[in-house]
């Protein structure tokens, strides 16, 4: 391992989400999650599986905080809960399930590891969505006060705090589309969640801060999208989508409005309160989180044409805009492009768009591959080490090119709940036996161990 072009106090790290990872879904007093609704419709996860024990973190916290410790890793990102902390989604705050993230964060700063909390990855409280979920601009108020009761026990130890992870997904797959809880299919008409949920984060803001939070920023996803040609037709529907995707959940917090007058007439709001609402959503941030994963290509749909199959969901037919293939030479076996060069010209692009950009950090990139454990007892993943170090001199290039990146989390710790996916999917560092739930250390565990410390020696 050499020392790579990156600053001395980049921060190294990995991450996960508590649905994905904790079970004890009835552990502590812990309320039911849209999560826990969607699992038990029939067709809606492969195999029918659940995150009922999912890798059974909570029972098994300190074995994998050595895991991560062992590492040499400055930084845990993981996500809190909202059923756990307020079981009704607003009202009374459940002490127990507090304890759990005590015992975290205190395992965490014990190990010499820098908690990174994100407040919301996808677990609404079932009671929230009964009344309305993210359509309701109710629920921004209600994160809020979570956001509050959470930082009142914890801040005084966590430092640094993310509020949302990946609205744009949690918008697409759960509100516009089925594929993902609540399922709702609004299409088009799922724009009012996007908005509460930039609500949300900008009162969550507010509520860190006054709860003492030193840092707090956001996590969002960002890819590239390119048009399938240079007609006119292709470009306008790729710059659609990625104003959809990419601009509608950045553009209010680094710029104060959102990308278009379509976007914002969709919204279905007051001109006057939308106006109030982005000042507040544009609050300023101490770092901004980047996820990336694989870029997307886009046509004008053409009459007749199949384009199922494409992306993870379909889009529906009747928008204008359609994926096509990729075409890139690689694959995860999650079917997902590897194109480590689309991380270094989103990072770019995010860095150009945005005079007033935060430190950046990678808050989650890796790779699904379908990781056994062979007959001498490793996990053998030269797929993922490659994937990995490729991304990583991506981010190198995105700094040689002025982007201010401070920090790369791999996703993710240990192989999880992959959602819609199921247990199929393998994106960890570390293989988890779902019968047993042995952890295993996998090649890329050691190559990133390895790597880690060749940049501090």
């Amino acid at each position: 391992m050499s020392r790579l072009a990156l600053p001395a106090d980049f921060r190294w790290g990995v991450a996960t989400s508590a649905y994905q990872i904790e079970g004890a879904v009835d552990g502590d007093g812990r309320g039911t999650s849209i999560w826990d609704t969607f699992v038990r419709e029939p067709g809606t996860v492969r195999h029918g599986q659940n995150a009922d024990v999912a890798i059974d973190h909570y029972h098994r916290l300190d074995e994998d905080l050595d895991h991560i410790a062992a590492l040499g890793v400055s930084d845990y990102r993981f996500s809190i809960a909202w059923p756990r902390i307020i079981p009704g989604g607003s009202g009374e705050v459940n002490a127990r399930g507090l304890d759990f993230y005590d015992r975290l964060v205190d395992g965490l700063l014990a190990r010499g590891i820098r908690p990174v909390p994100t407040l919301y990855h996808w677990d609404l409280p079932q009671p929230l969505e009964d009344a309305g979920g993210w359509m309701s601009r109710e629920t921004a108020y209600a994160f809020a006060d979570y956001a509050a009761a959470t930082a009142a026990r914890l801040a005084d130890r966590v430092a640094d705090w993310s509020t949302l992870n990946e609205m744009s997904v949690h918008t697409l797959y759960g509100y516009a589309l089925t594929d993902h809880a609540p399922a709702r299919g609004l299409g088009l008409g799922a724009l009012p969640a996007a908005h509460h949920q930039l609500l949300g984060h900008g009162l969550a803001v507010q509520a860190l801060r006054a709860a003492g939070a030193q840092r707090v920023g956001v996590v969002n996803q960002h890819f590239p999208v390119h048009p399938a040609s240079e007609t006119r037709e292709d470009i306008e529907a790729a710059m659609m989508f990625a104003a959809l995707t990419n601009w509608t959940f950045s553009d209010p917090i680094l710029l104060g409005a959102y990308p278009g007058e379509e976007i914002r007439a969709g919204l279905g709001m007051a001109e006057a309160q939308v106006d109030a609402d982005l000042e507040l959503i544009s609050a300023p941030l101490d770092f901004y989180g980047v996820n990336y994963y694989e870029p997307t290509r886009i046509e004008a749909p053409k009459l007749g044409k199949d384009y199922s199959g494409v992306l993870e969901v379909d889009i529906p037919t009747g928008l204008p805009f359609s994926p096509v293939p990729f075409g890139a030479e690689r694959t995860t076996d999650f079917g997902w492009s590897v194109v480590p060069e689309g991380l270094t010209e989103i990072l770019v692009a995010v860095h150009e768009r945005y005079p007033y950009l935060p430190p950046v950090i990678i808050t989650e990139n890796g790779a699904s591959f379908h990781d056994v454990v062979a007959a001498d007892g490793g996990v053998h993943d030269d797929r993922r080490i490659a994937f990995l170090a490729d991304h990583i001199a991506a981010v190198e290039a995105a700094v040689d090119a002025g982007v201010d990146v401070v920090g790369y989390y791999c996703w993710s710790a240990f192989d999880n709940f992959e959602w819609a996916a199921g247990f199929d999917e393998r994106f960890g560092l570390i293989h988890v036996d779902l019968d047993t739930l042995e952890r295993t250390r996998k090649d890329s565990w050691y190559w990133y161990r390895d790597l880690i410390a060749a940049q501090r020696g």
